[in-house]
């Protein structure tokens, strides 16, 4: 009962990391646009493909935890940190530095929520008569990891809404 809990909290918070993909790669073409508005435009592109990669691979983690495998989601997990280190590296224009850092710290949290949660789910399932685990600290454990998130989404979406009043400029 409590694994699928777990699962269904994290279902609906990966379900939230979808919808910034949508926002990250709003860009309208200008003629004319001068070399650093051809960047940002660039890195914006980068950037978008590199969130759709990214919800991608949390679905690939979601179905995992459906799966209640600690190997899947220990895989699927890696293979999303992989989308987070590829967003990470993109070539990064003056002007988008800041967002780009407002974009690597929100998927930062994001990562130490995923292992938060793969720490939490071994320890349920490695439990045993002789050392079982202590659900009294189950649903504290649950927020924090929930709380994480949310806070590496929260600052994912503060990068979307920085990257729209950049292309409004």
């Amino acid at each position: 009962m409590r694994k699928r809990t777990i699962a269904r909290v994290l279902a609906v918070v990966l379900g939230a990391a979808l919808a910034l993909g949508a926002l990250a790669g709003c860009q309208s073409p200008a003629t004319g646009a001068t070399d650093q508005q051809q960047a940002n435009r660039t890195y914006m592109t980068k950037v978008n493909q590199a969130v759709e990669e990214l919800n991608t691979r949390l679905g690939e983690f979601d179905e995992a935890v459906a799966q209640e495998s600690v190997v899947n989601m220990r895989n699927k997990a890696n293979s999303a940190f992989e989308a987070i280190d590829a967003l990470a590296a993109i070539d990064t224009p003056d002007a988008m530095k800041d967002l780009q850092t407002n974009y690597v710290d929100g998927c930062n949290k994001l990562k130490d929520a995923l292992n938060s949660y793969i720490d939490l789910y071994t320890e349920i399932s490695s439990a045993t008569e002789e050392a079982p685990f202590d659900f009294s600290a189950y649903d504290g454990r649950v927020k924090e990891i929930q709380d994480a998130y949310n806070e590496g989404i929260d600052k994912l979406k503060a990068a979307d809404e920085e990257a729209l009043k950049l292309n409004e400029d």
